[in-house]
């Protein structure tokens, strides 16, 4: 580790000129004769199918890249780790190889990808927000990041996070705050909140987030993109640092960001065809299955919808584009089924009480070995609860399998009163609002729910705040603290949300390890929208 003199905001200072520096290199690079359209595809295999034909080389898309990427963060403060010398580097070894051997290395061949700061990069540091965690660079690459090389990517650059990433917004003292494009104002959520802002401004075209909670979908929702939350043994973790590292209760899962459905299926089929298993012990080894994903996506299917959990109602958009999308299934066939949020309540309860079952203990450590100060959300969790005894946490846990086989006889007893079949998935908001200003974000029920269960979540873009959504009834008694801040943020915002056309999402939900069948009804639902 390199030693650093004069306290935390040195440290701060020095990564932070560090940073401008090396986006200030590659700003003044010559753009001359460039197609800078190209980060406008939107789809992986497009791209990757001009490279290879030659009607592009990898240098030049990620020249391209690059420039859009320093744009976005000048927009949204969205980098961390910036590899842009690095990234060019590869990228002409890539175009080498081609000239050489006159074929690509793999499906993703001079594709430009970017990384949450929790990837391990070779040479570069993996802070999680945590002043602690500079200038002690990775001695590996992650086992995403060497599989995503072997497919021939170009790792750019690391994209902001929230402090200890235990937030659904994107703010630390060491990179400071992510803003969303749409507004200054609102956040794109978090935790993988950089990479949603840099996606949806174009300067990458394919991220990589962590989700224990929601970190993935949240700020997919809020930025109008399609992330995926798989069962946490499909993708490979090693090589990923997280805080509360080393606990099994429910844990976070790798997952892709993409501005294309297809991109996210092509991206798990050629990952998952690399055996992830044979270089991370905790993967489980399920092979792609094709005959799954193509058989749904011809099937009728049955839907589950759950379109209010109980707790905190949705803002009018979310209702209304949900409302509207289940309209668009009936017409096509498919049978929907009313969903209900029985077990949530006790899931969600289990869910908090293994956040701070080390009294914070874990998270206060590296802030404080840091010097930095708490960001109030972070402050507030970690001085949330007492450290249980290792009696009570395996209590605990108990709770938790209970609740996890209860979930599986709920799943397997809710039926079509039409046919007496099973839902294939759930459908339901990914949150109970759009983006939101800064420190607004309270409710993450909708999305941790399928953590605790490890299913398999898959979040889409499906329409836009629209002023039809002003006259929707909103004059309802709140539930509770959490409904009641909720109904004032329309209140107080809805005009705003209008103005803007924030986007809104849904959620598509399977049961544990059914990536290939939730990414089938996606594509369905994906087309019908």
């Amino acid at each position: 580790m390199m030693e650093t003199s004069g306290g935390w905001q040195e440290k701060v200072r020095r990564k932070r000129e560090a940073q401008a520096k090396a986006i200030a290199t590659a700003a003044n690079a010559d753009l001359r004769g460039l197609d800078l359209s190209v980060v406008d595809i939107d789809d992986i295999s497009t791209l990757a199918s001009r490279i290879a034909s030659g009607g592009l080389t990898s240098e030049a898309v990620t020249k391209a890249y690059i420039d859009k990427a320093i744009k976005a963060h000048n927009q949204t403060n969205s980098l961390t780790e910036v590899l842009f010398q690095d990234a060019l580097a590869q990228a002409r070894q890539l175009d080498d190889h081609q000239k050489r051997h006159g074929s690509v290395v793999g499906p993703l061949h001079g594709i430009p990808v970017t990384l949450k700061d929790q990837f391990n990069v070779t040479g570069y540091d993996t802070t999680l927000g945590y002043v602690s965690r500079t200038f002690n660079p990775a001695s590996e690459d992650a086992v995403l990041v060497q599989m995503l090389k072997t497919l021939g990517a170009v790792v750019l650059a690391k994209t902001n996070l929230p402090q200890s990433i235990m937030w659904c917004e994107t703010d630390n003292p060491l990179w400071g705050l992510t803003t969303n494009p749409a507004c200054s104002d609102y956040t794109p959520g978090g935790s993988t909140g950089g990479e949603a802002a840099l996606l949806s401004l174009h300067g990458s075209l394919l991220g990589w987030g962590t989700d224990l909670g929601g970190s993935v979908r949240i700020p997919s929702s809020m930025m109008g993109l399609y992330g995926l939350k798989p069962s946490n043994a499909r993708l490979p973790y090693q090589g990923v640092p997280v805080s509360t590292e080393g606990q099994e209760h429910v844990p976070s899962s790798v997952g892709p960001l993409a501005r294309s459905l297809p991109s996210l299926t092509l991206i798990m089929k050629e990952l998952i065809q690399l055996e992830p298993w044979k270089l991370d012990a905790r993967c489980a080894p399920v092979p792609w299955r094709n005959e799954i994903f193509e058989g749904f996506k011809s099937e009728q299917l049955t839907i589950g919808v759950l379109a209010d959990d109980g707790v905190v109602r949705p803002h009018p958009p979310l209702s209304r584009v949900l409302l509207s999308l289940v309209e668009k299934l009936r017409e096509a066939g498919h049978d929907i089924v009313e969903w209900n949020a029985d077990l949530h309540p006790e899931c969600i309860q289990v869910m908090d009480e293994f956040y701070t079952s080390d009294g914070g203990e874990d998270i206060r450590r590296e802030i404080l070995a840091g010097g930095e100060p708490f960001i109030p959300h972070v402050e507030a969790l970690v001085n949330k609860g007492q450290p249980i005894s290792v009696y009570d946490y395996w209590q605990l846990n108990r709770r938790k399998v209970v609740l996890q086989q209860a979930y599986l006889n709920k799943w397997n007893k809710i039926k079509s009163p039409k046919t007496g079949k099973q839902v294939d998935v759930v459908l339901m908001p990914p949150m109970p609002h759009t983006a939101v200003p800064h420190h607004s974000c309270r409710w993450v029920g909708y999305t941790k729910i399928w953590n605790v269960l490890d299913y398999t979540a898959l979040v889409i873009p499906a329409g836009k705040v629209a002023p039809v959504d002003k006259d929707a009834p909103w004059n309802h008694t709140p539930r509770n603290a959490l409904d009641e801040h909720n109904l004032a943020l329309w209140n107080q915002a809805g005009d705003k949300m209008i103005e803007l056309g924030l986007p809104v999402g849904v959620q598509i939900i399977g049961r544990r390890l059914e990536e290939e069948k939730v990414l089938a009804i996606g594509t369905i639902v994906d087309e019908l929208l």
